[in-house]
């Protein structure tokens, strides 16, 4: 075995549980959507690329105030997360992979 520091800056955490409608889950708030949009944000920022991870995940524990994402090493948890938040959650990504912010989506709400 071999251990590490992690090759990543960032490492995005996108909870996709689902609970099959038994209850509310990560799933069924458009968490697929989240890491298709994320993975493709990455991969067109060359200073983000190779830096920053975008893994699905099974439950994180706060289905209910799903969709939930988490930014690790950071701790920057992410909840109730929606379409208009793409922005502020790349610029999130950008400042902790030590970045200068790229997006071109304008923040829309406060922290989360």
């Amino acid at each position: 075995m071999q251990q590490q520091p992690s090759p990543y800056s960032v490492h995005v955490f996108v909870c996709v549980n689902d609970r099959h409608g038994e209850r509310k889950s990560c799933a069924e708030g458009g968490a697929a959507d989240w890491i298709a949009r994320l993975k493709e944000r990455v991969q067109q920022n060359p200073l983000l690329k190779g830096r920053v991870r975008v893994s699905a995940c099974g439950c994180l524990g706060l289905c209910a105030q799903g969709p939930n994402l988490l930014l690790h090493p950071q701790g920057l948890w992410f909840s109730g997360v929606g379409a208009d938040d793409l922005g502020r959650v790349l610029a999130a990504i950008e400042a902790r992979a030590g970045v200068p912010p790229t997006s071109d989506e304008v923040p829309s709400r406060g922290a989360i």
